[in-house]
């Protein structure tokens, strides 16, 4: 290594015990000095997003956690109940390096052409293990950022950016011309409006507070239904006739919502319907759970046909499925509009020490709208 790069570096852990407990720490990990085709960076922003918590906490109940350790190196440990640990038998025993993405500097680089070209520049990546202080990738795992572009500023350009452009994608490909979202007031809900309104494509909110409808109807959003009133269900009915949206993306997985996506659609599908059916209406009403911020069991009323679908919808099988190409082209818009469009925001920017702070864990663990941390592993 060069003098101005160490050969060890702190990386954040993730540990599921065989006894049931989680334990979360920062351990020293060897500096990787790139090959060819790829290049070292460091890392100085990775966002803590949704999808990383559960690789994180591994199913703990973390009001338990305990704290341990040093400051410098804190440890943090929880209890899994029960419950949860089964599904945690593969990764028993196994440290696991946590962060999907983040942005950050290329310090060193390859030999190859590719990798010659980043060396300097301010990149956003995704690879794992992102809560590191140094990270060696692939070059085909790193976005040139524009000039002027601040490792923070493109540290969430693939997750949420590439999710939201993979939903309306996935609307077109399936015939359908509208959309309804949850959890919309989200960074990601945000950046969805953006694409949508920029496109010409009608869409449906869906959040929980009168605070959250303000942030969406700020930037443009027409049609936001709060779910926390009693007069929901009528409302996002008239938004779905206004719409014809008959695909939606919700992020919440547990609970009745899903169900009642499904339940409105059927019952504005057959506002407009010319005959009656016994089997409900022949409008085909797909909706697509991509997210698990609520944790309880799926709940269906049967009541929305037979002409439905309910799955799962994950990005890197979307993205394969649409192949390099056109990957490519997502990832360049993510690029060329990473200040405006794809622009995210921050309540907090912590270090990978201060990540493991009680007091950190009990704001970013509620996955709350409005309280995104940011991790800078070099703070």
């Amino acid at each position: 290594m060069t003098a101005n790069i160490p050969e060890t570096a702190l990386q954040l852990r993730s540990l599921v015990t065989a006894a049931g407990e989680l334990q979360l720490s920062l351990a020293s990990v060897p500096v990787q000095a790139p090959g060819e085709n790829e290049v070292l960076v460091r890392i100085e922003a990775s966002p803590i997003n949704p999808s990383d918590l559960g690789l994180l906490f591994g199913g703990a109940d973390m009001a338990t956690a305990v704290a341990g350790g040093t400051r410098e190196l804190p440890e943090i440990t929880a209890k899994i109940p029960a419950a949860m640990l089964s599904a945690m038998t593969a990764r028993m025993g196994e440290s696991l390096p946590v962060g999907n993405e983040g942005g950050g500097v290329v310090v060193q680089a390859g030999s190859s052409a590719a990798a010659q070209a980043l060396l300097g520049k301010t990149i956003g990546a995704l690879g794992g293990a992102m809560y590191s202080q140094y990270r060696t990738l692939n070059v085909n795992q790193c976005l040139a950022l524009p000039d002027g572009t601040t490792p923070a500023e493109g540290a969430s350009c693939f997750v949420n950016p590439l999710t939201a452009l993979g939903m309306v994608e996935t609307m077109r490909m399936e015939g359908h011309t509208a959309l309804v979202h949850t959890a919309a007031a989200s960074n990601l809900g945000q950046m969805l409006q953006k694409i949508c309104l920029n496109e010409g494509v009608k869409l449906v909110n869906i959040v929980r507070s009168q605070a959250q409808v303000d942030i969406l109807k700020a930037i443009g959003a027409e049609h936001v239904c709060n779910s926390s009133l009693p007069t929901f269900m009528d409302d996002l009915t008239d938004a779905l006739v206004a719409t014809g949206a008959t695909i939606g993306f919700d992020a919440t997985g547990g609970g009745t919502l899903a169900g009642q996506i499904l339940s409105c659609m059927e019952v504005a599908a057959n506002r407009t319907a010319k005959e009656y059916s016994r089997y409900g209406s022949t409008v085909f009403k797909q909706v697509y759970i991509y997210g698990g911020l609520e944790r309880s069991a799926t709940t269906l009323t049967r009541n929305f046909g037979m002409s439905w679908a309910l799955g799962g919808w994950l990005l890197p099988p979307f993205l394969e499925k649409i192949g390099t190409a056109a990957a490519d082209k997502l990832r360049q818009k993510v690029a060329a509009e990473i200040k405006t469009t794809f622009a995210s925001t921050y309540t907090q920017e912590v270090s990978l020490a201060e990540a493991l702070s009680l007091d950190a864990i009990k704001v970013y663990g509620l996955q709350a709208t409005g309280e995104k941390y940011l991790i800078n592993p070099n703070k």
